[in-house]
């Protein structure tokens, strides 16, 4: 009973702190629309340009790391975060930055269990690689598997969760 007690008051204030955390999110306008096409589009104008990172990874780990996040999503995440968090904390969050349309989250933080962002190493292959996976999953009509922490979410969802992750991460990427 304690425990039970300990756990629901955890997860009320947890999201409590997110909805605290979703007026602070920036309220200005994503670099273009929150879609895949629109994603993949700007991927393209990517292409060939050089490009430097303001902090943290480089731009060849951010698109190594997106690629990961979507490809997991069709074969499965290395590791989850616990049942109860997937089931509570983390959908709510994810209400949040979709209701937003805006994520917010540490940027050189590895998905868990995931591998190093070393490989493809240049800028280009790991772009290429991030167009691939996009391309993937836009083609993709079977089952996707669960989130690491925001748990089940539809094709549509994780479209939009896919479009905001790499918008998070490109607002420290710039020409070189």
């Amino acid at each position: 009973m304690q425990r039970r007690t300990l756990l629901k008051g955890a997860a009320v204030g947890g999201v409590a702190a997110l909805g605290a955390g979703f007026w602070a999110l920036p309220g200005g306008p994503a670099p273009t629309a929150v879609e895949l096409a629109a994603a993949q589009r700007l991927l393209a104008e990517l292409a060939g340009r050089p490009l430097v990172s303001l902090q943290g990874w480089s731009p060849s780990e951010v698109f190594n790391h997106c690629a990961q996040s979507i490809e997991y999503s069709l074969d499965g995440f290395p590791q989850l975060k616990p049942a109860w968090f997937r089931h509570s904390l983390g959908p709510a969050a994810f209400a949040l930055f979709s209701a937003r349309g805006g994520m917010r989250h540490p940027l050189t933080e590895a998905i868990p269990g995931a591998a190093p962002l070393a490989e493809p190493a240049s800028q280009a292959a790991a772009l290429q690689r991030l167009q691939a996976a996009f391309e993937r999953f836009a083609a993709h009509t079977g089952a996707l598997q669960p989130h690491f922490a925001y748990g089940a979410l539809s094709h549509a969802e994780y479209a939009q969760a896919h479009v905001l992750h790499l918008y998070d991460h490109l607002r420290l990427i710039r020409p070189a």
